[in-house]
């Protein structure tokens, strides 16, 4: 959760070396790629024989107990402060548990591939709200650009052309609907948790925790009690598991690894990369089939997410220095990042 402020256990984008030899970062980032990519198949599996909300309960404890354990390991400690709790609380109800249960109520009726195309739209919707609402990013051309492009290639993956309606499209909104979840967690961590002396480790664990409190007490009375795991299949319990303890723990630190190895920017070049697993993942193991304009959708969703985040080739221009002795990270506008990495809770 420290990606978006440039600090992670120490470690700034403006001091990380600019060059590091590609072995070192390059086999985390891809498994990266590969886990989060995955995350959708092991959704679809996992709604097929527990309700969504079930599927997010398994989750959201899986993935706090792997992080308690990676703690205790490292002789961190969750956090003390009353305040950073209720925070957590806040981004545990909309950076957890609703997009994760949006994302399962979507894949009963859309691929698993065409909800991480969705997922891919995240910093398109994080930046309006950063700038609009909690002013923690500026508005430039080049992001206004981006953006147009962006939701430009949302139409086109609609298919507005076909017309609006029935099961599919219904899903793809909750789809959606859980990207923009992630557009309000994005930014409202970076307003209100910018520069908390915790690590973002500590952080991650208290949102999951905290999602796990709030789903244990919803589960029941949205789904009735969840079932005895001996009665689910051995797939299903595997993938529930594998959604905690790889896409949602074990994800988290190799994220930071790659962040330390490689920089904030290089890493976060793993948005480009999630979709394309999903659409591999999900062909090969669930036959899914695309039509033909969602990937080209994608792929202007993509361009635009790169147009906003300045990851294209141009000019830019170089970052004042910090006065000396003024505030550290939090001084500036916050890194330009995709949301799909600023967060654990954006780990679908």
């Amino acid at each position: 959760m420290s990606y978006p402020w440039r600090r992670v256990s120490g470690v700034s984008t403006a001091t990380t070396p600019d060059t590091v030899a590609l072995r070192s970062w390059l086999p985390g980032f891809v498994a990266l790629g590969a886990i989060w990519g995955s995350s959708f198949l092991f959704i679809k599996v996992g709604i097929s024989e527990l309700h969504p909300v079930h599927v997010t309960l398994g989750r959201a404890g899986a993935g706090a107990l792997t992080l308690l354990v990676v703690l205790a390991v490292l002789r961190d400690r969750l956090p003390r402060d009353p305040m950073l709790w209720l925070h957590a609380a806040v981004l545990a109800a909309v950076g957890v548990a609703l997009p994760f249960t949006l994302f399962g109520y979507g894949e009963q009726r859309v691929s698993s591939m065409l909800a991480g195309i969705w997922n891919a739209t995240t910093p398109l919707l994080v930046l309006p709200l950063a700038v609009l609402v909690f002013r923690t990013e500026r508005m430039t051309a080049r992001r206004a650009a981006g953006l147009g492009l962006g939701f430009a290639g949302v139409l086109v993956v609609l298919g507005v052309w076909r017309g609006l309606g029935g099961a599919e499209f219904t899903g793809q909104l909750m789809c959606l609907a859980a990207a923009a979840c992630y557009g309000v967690s994005i930014p409202y961590q970076r307003r209100f948790l910018a520069g908390r002396p915790e690590s973002g480790l500590a952080i991650s664990a208290a949102q999951l925790l905290m999602a796990t409190a709030q789903l244990a007490i919803a589960a029941p009375l949205i789904a009735g009690a969840p079932p005895v795991p001996t009665r689910l299949s051995a797939e299903v319990v595997a993938s529930v598991l594998a959604l905690g303890a790889l896409g949602t723990g074990l994800a988290f630190v190799i994220n930071m690894r790659n962040i330390r190895l490689a920089g904030a920017s290089t890493a976060s070049m793993v948005t480009y990369v999630i979709p394309v697993f999903a659409v591999l993942i999900g062909v090969l193991a669930l036959g899914e089939h695309l039509a033909w304009y969602q990937p080209v959708g994608a792929a202007i969703v993509l361009a635009g997410v790169a147009v906003s985040q300045g990851f294209l080739p141009g000019r830019r221009r170089r970052p004042a220095a910090p006065a000396a002795g003024g505030p550290g990270p939090a001084a500036g506008p916050p890194a330009q990042i995709p949301a799909r990495l600023a967060t654990p809770s954006a780990r679908v």
